[in-house]
């Protein structure tokens, strides 16, 4: 082949120390309705605050440009997802903290945009919401048509969710105590994770 990888002239080491943090992706994986996109902006917000540069990769956005051409077969999500790990994989190496909401079901598919990037630059985040409650929120109002059988191939309904064995985050709707989790205590969970490993 003619085509020849270039390095940049700036590494990400570079660019990570001069905006102070660490470049990485924070995977969230759930079902339609888990708190996905809630919990991502919550916590952009939360990073925007702190002075830290993010950017936010979102499923149905993406839909919009470049992966308007995908539709929902097992092999466009196999696609879908392979264009955006390599894209959250671009941001990271250039020292950004990419938030990437995608329902990405297949396990295979998150294992293989986690193998884009070294050991703790990806950081898988499980929405850990059962279906019941994804279906009690509904905010698109597409368990109510896939129930009706106006959607086909519909994760969780009638398509599998592969959940994750081995996520460094597992974000639950729910307390032992049975008490809703806000959004604002998960965004808080992931900050102190981000602390914790030295990425902000």
């Amino acid at each position: 082949t003619n085509i020849k990888w270039h390095e940049g002239g700036v590494g990400t080491e570079q660019k990570e120390d001069m905006l102070e943090q660490k470049g990485c992706v924070l995977w969230f994986t759930g079902l339609s309705g888990s708190g996905k996109s809630t919990v991502a902006c919550t916590l952009e917000h939360a990073l925007h605050e702190r002075g830290r540069l993010t950017a936010l990769l979102d499923g149905d956005n993406v839909r919009h440009g470049l992966n308007k051409n995908l539709g929902f077969s097992a092999q466009d999500r196999e696609e879908n997802i392979r264009r955006i790990g390599e894209v959250g994989k671009l941001f990271a190496d250039n020292g950004v903290i990419t938030l990437v909401s995608f329902i990405s079901p297949y396990k295979r598919d998150r294992d293989a945009a986690r193998a884009l990037l070294p050991p703790g630059k990806f950081i898988e985040v499980f929405m850990k919401v059962p279906v019941s409650i994804c279906e009690e929120r509904d905010p698109k109002g597409l368990y109510k048509k896939a129930r009706a059988g106006l959607i086909k191939g519909f994760t969780g309904i009638d398509d599998p969710y592969e959940e994750p064995a081995s996520a460094e985050l597992v974000l639950e709707a729910v307390d032992e105590q049975g008490n809703r989790i806000t959004p604002q205590h998960s965004a808080a969970k992931i900050l102190e994770y981000l602390h914790r490993n030295k990425i902000i």
